[in-house]
């Protein structure tokens, strides 16, 4: 069935009510952005890590230092997944940062924990990429909307069999930093922060897009961890996303990912954020 029902004599005046921001967020604890430039200043390089065009690999930061995701060689989206290095039963809630934040985040907004926890695990610090702002379609970069490509939604619709897709990539690499089985990595996977690519919803029919990323060699994310971090970040199989999605067709280039840690005492008078406070007594 198709056919929409009648609208009501007042449909105009029902969708012309006023929208209501969800979660005002002036009252989130704020960065202290002269402490975080301090500790950056001279920060050296501790590691880093290259990930394979459409495949995923896995890296540790601790907390209080930073972690830079750049394009090296050409354009490439990544899918980035961020678990508590300590205990990956907290791992990134992107449902609830797109609450809190919007649908895309850049410099001075977080990445946020599930609950729980429901605390900061990743500020950003620096995005070379926060110029694009929202385009003519509504467009934007670095979205928590998308839930990853999976093989599982191209079995699907095409009926196929694809490997490498980044819930596979991510689960993969997961599982090789744990030592464990597939099986017991993958529900751990979840949905991810989509670094570098450019997103956004149709405005007639409210579907999910993507256009070519406008990301180019040099440019980055850079974030500072709240608490020690496991990333696990995946090198899309559909390259900039301009046109394929989970293919061996599109172009793909790899992704680095480098750590910096400050040198010591520069973060003097930093704690790590709490988990969340409420009690969880849930009424009883």
């Amino acid at each position: 069935m198709t056919d929409q029902p009648n609208a009501p004599a007042d449909a105009e005046a029902r969708r012309a009510v006023k929208p209501v921001i969800c979660y005002p967020n002036d009252t989130l604890p704020a960065p202290d952005w002269a402490l975080y430039r301090a500790a950056r200043a001279d920060a050296v390089k501790v590691d880093e890590v290259t990930v394979p065009p459409r495949d995923g690999a896995s890296f540790t930061v601790k907390a209080g230092q930073f972690f830079r995701i750049s394009s090296v060689e050409g354009p490439q989206v990544g899918d980035l997944n961020l678990f508590n290095a300590n205990d990956l039963s907290e791992r990134f809630y992107s449902g609830k940062t797109r609450a809190l934040h919007g649908t895309h985040i850049t410099t001075g907004e977080r990445m946020w924990s599930c609950h729980p926890y429901l605390r900061p695990m990743a500020t950003v610090t620096t995005d070379t990429l926060g110029w694009y702002g929202i385009d003519e379609f509504g467009g934007s970069v670095h979205d928590v909307i998308g839930t990853r490509c999976d093989p599982y939604t191209n079995n699907l619709l095409s009926g196929g069999q694809y490997h490498h897709c980044c819930h596979s990539n991510l689960t993969r690499a997961l599982a090789d930093h744990e030592g464990i089985a597939l099986l017991e990595a993958e529900p751990q996977v979840h949905d991810v922060l989509n670094v570098f690519m450019c997103t956004g919803f149709t405005r007639d029919t409210g579907q999910y897009f993507m256009k070519a990323s406008p990301v180019r060699p040099g440019d980055y994310l850079e974030m500072f961890a709240e608490i020690d971090l496991l990333g696990v970040l995946s090198a899309c199989p559909g390259g900039d996303c301009s046109s394929e999605h989970s293919s061996d067709e599109a172009a793909c280039y790899p992704l680095l990912v480098e750590v910096f840690a400050p040198s010591e005492g520069a973060l003097d008078g930093w704690d790590s954020p709490p988990v969340n406070g409420y009690d969880r007594s849930h009424g009883r």
